[in-house]
């Protein structure tokens, strides 16, 4: 196997796992730093708009590198979607595409399903309550428990911090909520 064959292919959790995991110790070697995606959009708007707003007068420059490794998330995103992309057809476990199948959901051809996220779907009721909706959630969300998932499971619980335990049962418990009782209601109400 050929080093674009291994890329392209997906790679089992005992390698990506570890891999993302040794983020955290890399990033408190090089300088002390934390990982976490949603403050990268803090540092954006303190340094575009700031506005005279308190919450964005703060050294934002001292965290530019956060906003250089979101950048590189964004590129390494988009060269591995058009250029090491994988050319299987996703996975859906029979149980799941049967059960949203039952609620709506037909068509698996991506990596989201284009029954609910299509652009075309955004000025639509159901654009309006899983896009707009489901946006705003996450975003407050994300500022009430002071951090995203990235930041709480990987680099919160790796340095054993209470809060992040407790956001991370959060977000556990809430996404088994939604999954299991918010969305098959809404999607009966849309579909």
């Amino acid at each position: 196997m050929n080093i674009i064959e291994l890329l392209k292919s997906p790679w089992p959790w005992y390698v990506a796992g570890p891999l993302i995991g040794l983020t955290v110790p890399v990033l408190l070697l090089l300088g002390n730093k934390s990982f976490g995606i949603s403050s990268s959009l803090r540092h954006i708007c303190a340094a575009v708009i700031p506005a005279g707003l308190p919450f964005f007068k703060y050294n934002w420059r001292k965290e530019a590198w956060n906003l250089f490794f979101v950048a590189g998330i964004a590129i390494g995103g988009f060269a591995g979607n058009f250029w090491l992309g994988n050319p299987n057809a996703i996975v859906v476990a029979d149980d799941t595409r049967q059960t949203l199948a039952a609620l709506g959901v037909t068509d698996f051809s991506g990596l989201m399903p284009a029954d609910i996220f299509a652009v075309s779907n955004v000025f639509t009721s159901k654009g309006l309550i899983f896009l707009v909706l489901g946006g705003f959630l996450v975003g407050f969300g994300t500022r009430y428990a002071g951090g995203c998932t990235s930041g709480h499971a990987i680099m919160g619980l790796s340095n054993l911090q209470w809060p992040s335990l407790v956001a991370t049962v959060s977000f556990m418990i809430g996404g088994f909520a939604c999954t299991h009782l918010l969305l098959p209601f809404f999607l009966r109400l849309v579909l």
